[in-house]
């Protein structure tokens, strides 16, 4: 994986990486990713100050550009994919994104990884539209639940090896609910950025949904 901030400005952010465990699951490498900005200090101790965005769209394939695999195009297709954006109270500090997949600096600002990742001018077929759900971190660690049965195949199989800590379960002793999170509908997609949306963020547990020429606006409203 490429890690490097330094084009950014930003001071190393290695000690993050170190002991985050990486599997074909970006969902659970940013649960973790969250606690662990936490516990070192990155992020407010309590996670307020992060969000997990789930990139998907209404026919489950998403394109996800700059990704730091092998492939010379550096494109990748996704069912979904999930990152960690920050967004710091106080100050000029710009919304930052923490993407354990990407071949960008780690973490990359809000504005570049929109307009190096969700590339505007690309699109593979007409019909994928992507769309956005924005959790509020504190939410997400006490309620996402996943039993790992989408990385199984149809007859029960592992597709790859699964990771060694037990599967997540949710503070209501939900034990899947992946399925709740990255279903998004095109009709669901609200027309503007409001009060209310901000709001609901920090109270729903599935927090709101957009598309991509609000997410920027909706950070940029965000409290600070």
């Amino acid at each position: 994986m490429a890690v490097s901030s330094s084009e950014a400005g930003y001071c190393s952010f290695n000690f993050v990486l170190m002991d985050l465990l990486y599997y074909l699951s970006s969902e659970e490498n940013v649960y973790f990713l969250c606690k662990k900005l936490c516990a070192n200090g990155v992020a407010d101790a309590d996670g307020s100050d992060l969000y997990v965005l789930l990139i998907t769209e209404e026919q489950i394939i998403v394109e996800i550009l700059r990704d730091a695999s092998k492939r010379a195009d550096g494109v990748i297709l996704w069912d979904y994919h999930v990152v960690c954006i920050q967004r710091k109270r106080g100050g000029d500090s710009p919304c930052l994104v923490w993407d354990l997949d990407s071949s960008l600096p780690f973490p990359s600002p809000l504005a570049s990884y929109v307009s190096e990742t969700i590339r505007p001018s690309f699109q593979l077929f007409s019909e994928y539209q992507r769309f956005f759900r924005i959790v509020h971190a504190p939410i997400f660690l006490r309620f996402f639940a996943s039993d790992r049965r989408h990385m199984k195949d149809p007859a029960g199989n592992w597709i790859a090896k699964p990771p060694s800590y037990e599967p997540m379960v949710a503070e209501d002793k939900t034990v899947h609910n992946l399925n709740e999170f990255i279903e998004i509908r095109a009709k669901d997609i609200p027309t503007n950025i409001g009060a209310e949306l901000i709001n609901d963020v920090s109270n729903k547990k599935l927090g709101v949904v957009m598309n991509k020429n609000q997410l920027e606006e909706f950070f940029s409203q965000v409290s600070r």
